[in-house]
């Protein structure tokens, strides 16, 4: 059932991490601290989630790492402030 709603919207999710991986860019190039961890997260949850269905295995776990990491620097952040 999972698989079939993520084929469904494969592309438009594919589109929406590109346009989230512009705006991470951006918040970094713009030194936007907490926001590039942020805008960041989801875009490595919808690499997750496309390499589950393609069973990609190395792109699924390098993306779990970043995610893992993107909610460590979010928690540090929210625990500091």
């Amino acid at each position: 059932m999972v698989e079939r709603m993520i084929g469904k919207y494969e592309q438009k999710l594919k589109w929406l991490a590109l346009f989230l991986g512009i705006i991470s860019t951006i918040c970094i190039i713009q030194n936007w601290y907490p926001a590039a961890l942020f805008v960041n997260l989801p875009f490595c949850l919808i690499w997750v989630l496309c390499a589950w269905y393609h069973t990609e295995r190395q792109l699924k776990y390098i993306n779990i790492l970043f995610s893992v990491l993107y909610i460590y620097g979010i928690a540090r952040y929210l625990v500091i402030t």
